[in-house]
């Protein structure tokens, strides 16, 4: 004599298109089929006119496999059924305690449905297309400081983390404080998070909204809520967690760098004392970190309010063609697959021989002599110092003259010797767009990279730096 069977199913999130054929043939098969009546209504056109229904309210799972059991001892075809997949917070594990319990005398069968995470990440794009985890803020049965720990665990390792049972009129505050811990643990507040209420339902909504921005009072029992890792991004209303596959296309074309940059400015941004700033400041901010590897950089680089914005503006619609630098080396460093892409010029006039014929007639620097040329050919450039304070000085003198009227500039001369000066000196300029490196530090290659974040602007907002990498 065969031994007695259970079959448990998984029958998806509610949409009959989302049933798998195992799950719809065990259902016609089915004398009983035990669950909670909800979902009976997903599952009832497909079974038997005699097949029967057993259900024991809510919170009853206990009761409903004690059924199930009894009625498979005696000799029923009996489907206990789960929403979403049985072996994801459903049945399944507890048909199989039960069974060990009651000395293991009925052949157990699981079959997979699709979780109601999956359908939610299939509605909002691919968030989980990488490492994930997914968690239920339900301490019906769990002690929240065991929940807790598996919430900072899965913000700490970086996780896609999809959440369970996010809200219920009793509880309240645990979503409050999953979102906390995700941000005290270094996750960016520009992280996307997906919120797929009714999912595979005809109730279904669905939103994309930024960790900062997401409020818990939003979601409810019935809502999953996906929040993506630090690679995540949104495009054309999409919610994309790349698994890498570009970056392993793309090493043999050189864009591996950017893949590696990706990650340092996604670590950079996730170790900043004040993240609530403006994303131009930002996108410029990280630029400075990531070339110097100073956080110091959190309080000395100054930007005027939106001048990242404002001369990105200009490059894009072709009034800004010209940026001139004071030493080559500044040239060097500024992209040059960039300059070619937005169809702009980068000069130096330091090794200019009128330059050098002129610092010496006059008895000024060659930096000094280079501005003065460059401002005769391109007054309405955007004008960026990585080194020579006395260039930056000619600068300021001509703008007092009304010579030169720069479009923007970049003051990040370097050194001991009239360096502090040079940048009050330009700093009372307020009608031109400014991003300053105060004190003695600077350098070529911080003002290059300076120039970099705002030729790049346009992926600050994905935070995808090192297009032209």
């Amino acid at each position: 004599m065969s031994k007695p069977r259970i079959i448990i199913a998984g029958i998806g999130p509610g949409s009959a298109d989302d049933i798998t054929p195992a799950v719809l043939g065990a259902v016609r098969e089915a004398d009983v089929v035990v669950g909670y009546k909800y979902y009976f209504r997903f599952i009832e056109p497909y079974m038997e006119p005699d097949a029967v229904c057993v259900d024991s309210g809510m919170r009853q799972e206990r009761e409903r496999a004690r059924q199930a059991f009894e009625l498979a001892e005696g000799g029923r075809t009996v489907v206990v059924i789960s929403s979403g997949d049985a072996g994801i917070y459903g049945m399944a594990p507890l048909i199989y305690e039960m069974n060990v319990e009651r000395g293991g005398n009925v052949e157990i069968t699981a079959y997979p449905g699709i979780s109601a995470f999956q359908k939610a990440a299939s509605i909002l794009g691919a968030p989980v297309g990488h490492d994930f985890c997914v968690i239920s803020l339900s301490d019906l049965m769990t002690p929240w400081e065991i929940i807790e720990r598996r919430i900072t665990a899965a913000a700490t390792a970086d996780f896609v983390t999809a959440v369970y049972n996010p809200r219920s009129h009793g509880r309240y505050w645990q979503l409050h404080r999953l979102k906390e811990i995700f941000i005290e643990c270094g996750r960016p507040a520009d992280t996307p998070v997906g919120l797929v209420r009714q999912a595979g339902r005809p109730e279904q909504t669905a939103e994309i909204v930024t960790l900062g921005d997401f409020n818990p009072e939003d979601a409810d029992m019935f809502t999953v809520v996906i929040i993506g890792n630090s690679q995540s991004y949104v495009r054309d209303g999409r919610f994309i967690t790349p698994r890498g596959y570009y970056r392993d296309a793309d090493a043999d074309t050189g864009r591996v760098g950017q893949d590696i940059m990706i990650r340092s400015f996604r670590t950079i941004e996730g170790e900043l004392k004040n993240r609530d700033i403006s994303l131009g400041r930002k996108w410029a901010l990280l630029h400075a970190i990531h070339t110097t590897a100073d956080f110091d950089m959190e309080n000395i680089l100054y930007t005027d309010e939106g001048a990242v914005e404002t001369l990105y503006d200009m490059v894009k619609t072709g009034r800004l063609t010209t940026i001139i630098s004071d030493v080559t080396m500044v040239t060097s460093g500024i992209r040059k697959g960039a300059l070619a892409r937005l169809g702009v010029e980068a000069k130096c006039y330091l090794g200019d021989e009128r330059a050098c014929a002129m610092a010496e007639n006059e008895g000024i620097t060659r930096t000094q002599a280079g501005i003065r040329l460059a401002v005769e050919e391109h007054p309405d450039a955007l004008f960026v110092f990585g080194n020579a304070p006395t260039a930056l000085i000619e600068l300021c003198d001509l703008m007092r003259k009304g010579k030169a009227r720069p479009a923007g500039i970049i003051a990040a001369p370097v050194g001991f010797v009239h360096v502090r000066e040079s940048k009050y000196m330009v700093k009372t300029f307020s009608d031109v767009p400014k991003i300053i490196v105060r004190g003695r530090k600077g350098g070529s290659n911080i003002a290059a990279t300076l120039t970099n974040a705002i030729l790049c602007f346009n992926d600050a907002e994905a935070l995808r730096p090192g297009r032209d990498v």
